[in-house]
Protein backbone atom coordinates (compact mmCIF):
# COMPACT_ATOMS: atom_id res chain seq x y z
CA UNK A 1 0.00 0.00 0.00
CA UNK A 2 1.30 3.46 -0.86
CA UNK A 3 2.34 6.07 1.65
CA UNK A 4 -0.51 8.38 0.71
CA UNK A 5 -3.92 6.72 0.69
CA UNK A 6 -6.76 8.99 -0.37
CA UNK A 7 -7.76 12.34 1.02
CA UNK A 8 -8.17 11.02 4.56
CA UNK A 9 -4.42 10.86 5.10
CA UNK A 10 -2.92 13.69 7.10
CA UNK A 11 0.68 14.60 6.28
CA UNK A 12 2.89 17.40 7.52
CA UNK A 13 6.58 18.22 7.40
CA UNK A 14 8.83 18.55 10.42
CA UNK A 15 12.51 18.91 11.24
CA UNK A 16 15.22 21.22 9.99
CA UNK A 17 15.51 21.81 6.26
CA UNK A 18 18.96 22.13 4.70
CA UNK A 19 20.01 25.81 4.77
CA UNK A 20 16.41 26.65 5.78
CA UNK A 21 15.17 25.67 2.33
CA UNK A 22 12.83 22.69 2.08
CA UNK A 23 14.11 19.87 -0.08
CA UNK A 24 10.50 19.42 -1.25
CA UNK A 25 10.38 22.92 -2.69
CA UNK A 26 9.92 22.97 -6.45
CA UNK A 27 9.46 19.24 -6.99
CA UNK A 28 6.55 17.89 -9.02
CA UNK A 29 3.60 15.92 -7.64
CA UNK A 30 4.93 12.84 -9.40
CA UNK A 31 8.35 13.23 -7.77
CA UNK A 32 6.70 13.66 -4.38
CA UNK A 33 4.52 10.58 -4.82
CA UNK A 34 7.49 8.50 -5.93
CA UNK A 35 9.55 9.63 -2.95
CA UNK A 36 6.78 9.02 -0.41
CA UNK A 37 6.17 5.54 -1.78
CA UNK A 38 9.76 4.47 -1.10
CA UNK A 39 9.79 2.59 2.20
CA UNK A 40 12.96 0.51 1.93
CA UNK A 41 16.51 1.84 2.06
CA UNK A 42 18.82 -1.13 1.72
CA UNK A 43 17.96 -3.55 4.53
CA UNK A 44 16.02 -0.89 6.45
CA UNK A 45 12.23 -0.77 6.05
CA UNK A 46 10.38 2.33 7.28
CA UNK A 47 6.94 2.19 8.85
CA UNK A 48 4.10 4.22 7.29
CA UNK A 49 4.55 6.90 9.98
CA UNK A 50 7.39 8.92 8.51
CA UNK A 51 9.46 9.58 5.41
CA UNK A 52 12.87 11.31 5.07
CA UNK A 53 13.66 14.55 3.25
CA UNK A 54 13.57 14.50 -0.54
CA UNK A 55 17.32 15.17 -0.63
CA UNK A 56 17.92 12.25 1.78
CA UNK A 57 20.00 14.38 4.12
CA UNK A 58 19.65 11.40 6.48
CA UNK A 59 19.31 7.93 4.96
CA UNK A 60 17.39 5.65 7.39
CA UNK A 61 19.48 2.86 8.88
CA UNK A 62 19.43 0.59 11.94
CA UNK A 63 21.60 1.05 15.01
CA UNK A 64 21.91 2.89 18.28
CA UNK A 65 24.00 5.56 19.95
CA UNK A 66 24.45 7.11 23.36
CA UNK A 67 23.38 10.68 24.00
CA UNK A 68 22.47 13.02 26.86
CA UNK A 69 19.26 14.85 27.70
CA UNK A 70 19.36 17.95 29.89
CA UNK A 71 16.31 18.32 32.13
CA UNK A 72 15.17 21.93 31.75
CA UNK A 73 13.73 22.06 35.26
CA UNK A 74 16.66 20.58 37.18
CA UNK A 75 19.55 21.23 34.79
CA UNK A 76 20.66 17.63 35.29
CA UNK A 77 22.03 15.62 32.36
CA UNK A 78 20.31 12.25 31.93
CA UNK A 79 21.98 9.51 29.84
CA UNK A 80 19.97 8.51 26.77
CA UNK A 81 20.04 5.68 24.24
CA UNK A 82 18.56 6.42 20.81
CA UNK A 83 17.65 3.50 18.57
CA UNK A 84 16.47 2.99 14.99
CA UNK A 85 15.31 -0.45 13.87
CA UNK A 86 13.78 -1.78 10.67
CA UNK A 87 10.00 -2.19 10.71
CA UNK A 88 10.02 -6.00 10.71
CA UNK A 89 11.88 -6.10 14.04
CA UNK A 90 10.87 -2.82 15.63
CA UNK A 91 7.81 -3.79 17.66
CA UNK A 92 9.34 -6.93 19.18
CA UNK A 93 12.36 -4.85 20.21
CA UNK A 94 10.08 -2.28 21.85
CA UNK A 95 8.29 -4.98 23.83
CA UNK A 96 11.57 -6.52 25.04
CA UNK A 97 12.93 -3.13 26.09
CA UNK A 98 10.06 -2.76 28.57
CA UNK A 99 11.29 -5.62 30.76
CA UNK A 100 13.93 -3.63 32.73
CA UNK A 101 11.18 -1.27 33.91
CA UNK A 102 9.74 -3.78 36.37
CA UNK A 103 6.34 -5.37 36.85
CA UNK A 104 4.32 -2.17 37.37
CA UNK A 105 4.68 0.89 35.15
CA UNK A 106 3.13 4.21 34.18
CA UNK A 107 2.13 4.99 30.58
CA UNK A 108 2.02 8.26 28.64
CA UNK A 109 0.23 8.45 25.31
CA UNK A 110 1.50 11.28 23.12
CA UNK A 111 -0.79 12.58 20.37
CA UNK A 112 -0.65 15.37 17.82
CA UNK A 113 -3.88 14.32 16.08
CA UNK A 114 -5.78 17.39 17.21
CA UNK A 115 -2.84 19.70 17.85
CA UNK A 116 -1.01 22.36 15.87
CA UNK A 117 2.11 21.26 14.00
CA UNK A 118 5.03 20.76 16.35
CA UNK A 119 2.73 20.40 19.39
CA UNK A 120 1.33 17.34 21.12
CA UNK A 121 -0.78 16.36 24.12
CA UNK A 122 0.34 13.93 26.83
CA UNK A 123 -2.24 11.56 28.32
CA UNK A 124 -1.23 9.73 31.52
CA UNK A 125 -2.12 6.36 32.98
CA UNK A 126 -0.47 5.45 36.28
CA UNK A 127 0.24 1.99 37.67
CA UNK A 128 -0.56 -0.75 35.21
CA UNK A 129 0.86 -4.27 35.35
CA UNK A 130 3.44 -4.72 32.60
CA UNK A 131 2.04 -8.07 31.30
CA UNK A 132 -1.40 -6.45 30.92
CA UNK A 133 0.10 -3.47 29.12
CA UNK A 134 2.09 -5.68 26.75
CA UNK A 135 -1.05 -7.63 25.83
CA UNK A 136 -2.89 -4.39 25.08
CA UNK A 137 0.00 -3.03 23.01
CA UNK A 138 0.02 -6.16 20.85
CA UNK A 139 -3.65 -5.52 20.07
CA UNK A 140 -2.70 -2.09 18.69
CA UNK A 141 0.61 -3.02 17.05
CA UNK A 142 -0.37 -1.74 13.60
CA UNK A 143 -1.37 1.70 14.87
CA UNK A 144 1.64 2.07 17.18
CA UNK A 145 3.98 1.25 14.30
CA UNK A 146 2.38 3.29 11.53
CA UNK A 147 0.70 6.32 13.08
CA UNK A 148 2.98 9.33 12.66
CA UNK A 149 0.84 11.41 15.01
CA UNK A 150 1.20 9.24 18.11
CA UNK A 151 3.88 8.02 20.45
CA UNK A 152 3.94 6.10 23.70
CA UNK A 153 6.22 6.29 26.71
CA UNK A 154 6.44 3.63 29.41
CA UNK A 155 8.23 4.48 32.63
CA UNK A 156 8.92 3.49 36.19
CA UNK A 157 9.31 6.73 38.19
CA UNK A 158 10.52 4.75 41.20
CA UNK A 159 13.77 3.66 39.47
CA UNK A 160 13.62 6.04 37.39
CA UNK A 161 13.75 4.64 33.83
CA UNK A 162 11.75 5.34 30.69
CA UNK A 163 11.27 3.78 27.26
CA UNK A 164 9.79 6.04 24.59
CA UNK A 165 8.43 4.85 21.24
CA UNK A 166 8.05 8.24 19.61
CA UNK A 167 5.98 9.40 16.64
CA UNK A 168 9.02 9.03 14.37
CA UNK A 169 9.15 5.36 15.41
CA UNK A 170 12.48 5.77 17.13
CA UNK A 171 13.10 4.08 20.48
CA UNK A 172 14.57 6.28 23.20
CA UNK A 173 15.63 5.08 26.65
CA UNK A 174 16.27 7.41 29.59
CA UNK A 175 17.93 6.50 32.89
CA UNK A 176 21.19 6.58 34.81
CA UNK A 177 21.77 2.83 34.37
CA UNK A 178 21.24 1.96 30.70
CA UNK A 179 23.20 -1.29 30.64
CA UNK A 180 20.07 -3.51 30.79
CA UNK A 181 18.80 -1.78 27.65
CA UNK A 182 22.17 -2.03 25.91
CA UNK A 183 22.25 -5.77 26.57
CA UNK A 184 18.82 -6.17 24.92
CA UNK A 185 19.96 -4.13 21.91
CA UNK A 186 22.98 -6.38 21.49
CA UNK A 187 20.78 -9.48 21.79
CA UNK A 188 18.70 -8.08 18.92
CA UNK A 189 21.82 -7.74 16.78
CA UNK A 190 21.91 -3.94 16.71
CA UNK A 191 25.26 -2.21 16.46
CA UNK A 192 26.36 0.89 18.32
CA UNK A 193 27.51 3.85 16.22
CA UNK A 194 28.33 7.26 17.64
CA UNK A 195 28.09 8.72 14.11
CA UNK A 196 24.62 7.31 13.42
CA UNK A 197 22.12 9.93 12.23
CA UNK A 198 18.39 9.66 12.87
CA UNK A 199 15.52 10.77 10.69
CA UNK A 200 14.66 13.49 13.23
CA UNK A 201 17.96 15.25 12.56
CA UNK A 202 16.85 16.47 9.14
CA UNK A 203 13.66 17.44 7.40
CA UNK A 204 11.06 14.67 7.29
CA UNK A 205 7.33 14.07 6.80
CA UNK A 206 4.84 12.60 9.27
CA UNK A 207 1.75 10.72 8.17
CA UNK A 208 -1.45 9.43 9.71
CA UNK A 209 -5.00 8.53 8.70
CA UNK A 210 -8.48 9.09 10.08
CA UNK A 211 -8.62 5.35 10.76
CA UNK A 212 -5.47 5.53 12.87
CA UNK A 213 -6.88 8.49 14.77
CA UNK A 214 -9.92 6.35 15.61
CA UNK A 215 -7.67 3.43 16.60
CA UNK A 216 -5.66 5.74 18.85
CA UNK A 217 -8.89 6.84 20.55
CA UNK A 218 -9.71 3.18 21.14
CA UNK A 219 -6.26 2.58 22.65
CA UNK A 220 -6.77 5.60 24.89
CA UNK A 221 -10.10 4.20 26.01
CA UNK A 222 -8.64 0.74 26.66
CA UNK A 223 -5.91 2.27 28.80
CA UNK A 224 -8.44 4.32 30.70
CA UNK A 225 -6.93 7.73 30.07
CA UNK A 226 -9.02 10.85 29.50
CA UNK A 227 -8.42 13.56 26.94
CA UNK A 228 -9.34 17.15 27.75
Amino acid sequence: MGFIKGRSRNTYSDGVATKDVSSFQGISDQQLDEHLNVARYGSFLLTDAVRPAFDLAVVPSAGWRRDNYRDKETGIDVPVLMVAQTKERLFDLFIDLLDPLGEEVDVVLETSHSSKEGMHDDLYREQIDLPILKSLLYDFEHTILNDGCMGIAVLNPRIPMEVQFDEHKLLIMYGHDLEPFEEILREHGLFQSETLKFITEAEHIHSSTDEMDESFSDLRYQLGVEQD
